[in-house]
């Protein structure tokens, strides 16, 4: 069950049964396993995506990127996975689709930050 012990509680008290907790778990798997793919999918057929990421030394708030790939993987409510662009990658600890050309994510270190990927740089 996704739930840890004290939501578990909590939402018995709200008057769910274990029934009605574990579907609303596997609703929640179901829904990061479908975040998952739809970010694996605006990613997939990209060279080139644009970004709000604040780059050292860069002179433009927007950053052009060249694609490589993205390797998602979940674990219940958890995002996880690996960017990897020309010449360096930044693994992914979480993200969410915005619109049909707009996803953002939350990239580890060494950028530890939230960053929106697009495909249209002036919806940046």
């Amino acid at each position: 069950m996704h739930f840890d012990q004290r939501t578990q509680r909590a939402l018995r008290e709200a008057g769910l049964s274990t029934d009605e907790i574990d579907a609303a778990s596997e609703r929640v798997v179901d829904a990061t396993a479908e975040t998952a793919d739809a970010i694996e999918d605006f990613f997939a057929d990209l060279e080139t995506v644009h970004s709000d990421m604040d780059i050292a030394h860069s002179a433009s708030d927007i950053v052009e990127h060249d694609v490589e790939y993205i390797d998602l993987y979940t674990h219940a409510a958890d995002l996880r996975g690996y960017l990897k662009f020309d010449g360096w990658g930044v693994y992914v600890e979480g993200g969410r689709v915005l619109t049909d050309d707009t996803v953002e994510l939350t990239l580890g270190p060494t950028v530890h930050d939230r960053v929106r990927f697009t495909t249209d740089p002036d919806s940046l």
